[in-house]
């Protein structure tokens, strides 16, 4: 082999020539057998313990994708029972308000008869005793005009009736 640099392809020096800068003699086949040797070695002791240390953590990372799918499922799980029972509260809290107000009304609307009914009851009596009241008051002045009449008569034909 010439002294001079290796290029891929030709050297300026072999190229005048006409050689190739490639020769295939014994050092060419050594060379070949080195970087078998490497990529062997290179297989051995870095390439094989890299996958396996990357297959190791993608395995990790596939089993941890695995648990929180899992887990998020099941928050997701939890989640929907918890709506669900917020909603049926809130049903129930409505339907609750709606009784309550459904008695509120009721109630109110006895109360207001019941004050309606005493009122006229307290009208009525007052009423009675108003007539009561009028009609002993119109016989006292009926009394009272025919005992004044008769007076007033006594006095004026100066005699007793």
């Amino acid at each position: 082999m010439d002294s001079g640099a290796f290029f891929v392809g030709y050297s300026i020096q072999n190229q005048r020539k006409g050689k190739a800068v490639i020769n295939l003699d014994l050092a060419f086949f050594i060379q070949i057998i080195n970087f078998g040797i490497l990529v062997l070695v290179l297989n051995v002791m870095l390439y094989k313990p890299l996958r396996g240390v990357l297959d190791k953590r993608r395995l990790e990372i596939e089993t941890a994708s695995e648990r929180t799918a899992a887990v998020d499922q099941v928050v997701q799980e939890k989640v929907a029972l918890y709506e669900a029972g917020l909603r049926a509260a809130k049903a129930e809290a409505g339907a609750r308000r709606a009784e309550l107000l459904k008695e509120a009304q009721a109630e109110e609307a006895a109360l207001t008869e019941k004050a309606r009914k005493e009122a006229v009851m307290s009208l009525e009596s007052i009423r009675e005793r108003i007539g009561r009241e009028s009609a002993d008051a119109r016989e006292l002045l009926r009394k009272q005009a025919d005992a004044l009449s008769n007076e007033i008569c006594e006095k004026i034909l100066g005699r007793s009736l």
